[in-house]
């Protein structure tokens, strides 16, 4: 199968049977996204989640977080990980917000990335989910499965960004960026992925790199009550 084939197999099947991808993050609008975005930096979904809970209700705006101080703040977010940077990121987030952008979240990478804690992956995030804007989400899954599935060798997730985008078309960058996410969190596990329990064996190249036993693989996947 020619790599060009291949890739359209894989939209295909993600489309297919992931018809709906949105991101496990909780938000009403694009302020709350942003925050729970910065948040999830090297933290899982399901402990932002927790986290976003209690800190929206009393930091719903922009206003809010550049109204307040480390010692205010850092209590609501202290369960993520590196919370002391986080709460410096979220308050120069928020003078930010209200200094160059009158309060509102800008909607390019080059105007988001300017933000304290926000990068190309943070903007992507954003722009595809809040604004509707195609973009390429490279964390560590789809880092991981664009490697395995032969569509890039980088590592660098901005050389993966580009890579990636030259293949697959604009419309497909935001739902796909999500459907291999999700992918990669519940079955091609980083260390040892479910291979045999993974509807894309067929198609990927990496098949056998990690558990190829239908039943021992079955036991490796991860389900939603593991998320919530």
């Amino acid at each position: 199968m020619l790599k060009k084939q291949r890739y359209e197999a894989f939209i295909q099947h993600f489309s297919e049977n992931m018809p709906v991808a949105e991101t496990e993050l909780h938000y009403e609008n694009p302020f709350q996204l942003l925050v729970a975005v910065v948040l999830s930096a090297q933290c899982t979904d399901k402990r932002v989640n927790i986290v976003t809970q209690k800190l929206f209700k009393h930091f719903p705006t922009a206003e809010h977080l550049a109204a307040t101080h480390f010692d205010e703040l850092f209590p609501y977010i202290r369960t993520v990980s590196y919370p002391n940077n986080k709460t410096k990121h979220l308050i120069g987030l928020g003078k930010m917000l209200l200094s160059d952008f009158g309060g509102e979240i800008p909607s390019t990478v080059e105007e988001l990335v300017k933000l304290p804690g926000v990068g190309r992956k943070t903007a992507n995030v954003v722009l595809g989910h809040a604004f509707g804007i195609p973009g390429i989400t490279v964390d560590t899954h789809f880092g991981r499965l664009s490697r395995r599935f032969g569509w890039s060798k980088q590592n660098n997730p901005v050389k993966v960004e580009f890579e990636v985008g030259e293949l697959i078309p604009e419309k497909e960058w935001t739902n796909l960026s999500q459907r291999m996410i999700w992918h990669g969190r519940r079955v091609c596990h980083s260390r040892k992925p479910a291979c045999g329990a993974c509807a894309l064996a067929k198609l990927c190249p990496s098949y056998g790199i990690g558990e190829v036993d239908p039943v021992k693989a079955k036991r490796m996947v991860k389900v939603e009550a593991d998320f919530r």
